[in-house]
């Protein structure tokens, strides 16, 4: 995913508003969180992580929950009442993450990938 990402994906992002943090590991990034303003004004959370990746050999370290805590705390001191983050449905892993970190199902969507509809579920957490 890091490596999808190219530099105008980056400066697009930071445009609009979005806020990056990078964590890295001696000289690798090792994963990247994308934070900024709720696109779905249904859920009554001001905040948003759009992203959070970790490479797999970082996984199940903990650095995906000193991750979490820092976008949950950049998304605070930016003044966003509560967060929501979206997960794809098949994505068992990243579920048990967001359940882990206490948060509730709060939404269902669908959104189409290289032309076909996947579920995702939303999770949200109050300030």
């Amino acid at each position: 995913m890091i490596l999808r990402r190219g530099p105008a994906w980056w400066q697009t992002a930071l445009k609009r508003g979005s806020r990056v943090m990078v964590l890295t590991f001696g000289d690798a990034v090792a994963g990247y969180a994308n934070v900024g303003r709720n696109r779905a004004k249904g859920l009554p959370f001001e905040g948003e992580i759009y992203e959070l990746y970790l490479r797999p050999e970082y996984q199940g370290l903990g650095f995906g929950r000193r991750l979490f805590g820092d976008a949950r705390k950049e998304l605070v001191s930016a003044g966003f009442d509560g967060l929501a983050v979206w997960a794809l449905a098949a994505n068992e892993p990243a579920l048990g993450f967001y359940r882990a970190m206490g948060g509730l199902s709060v939404a269902r969507s669908t959104e189409t990938f290289g032309g076909r509809a996947l579920e995702k579920l939303a999770f949200g957490w109050n300030a």
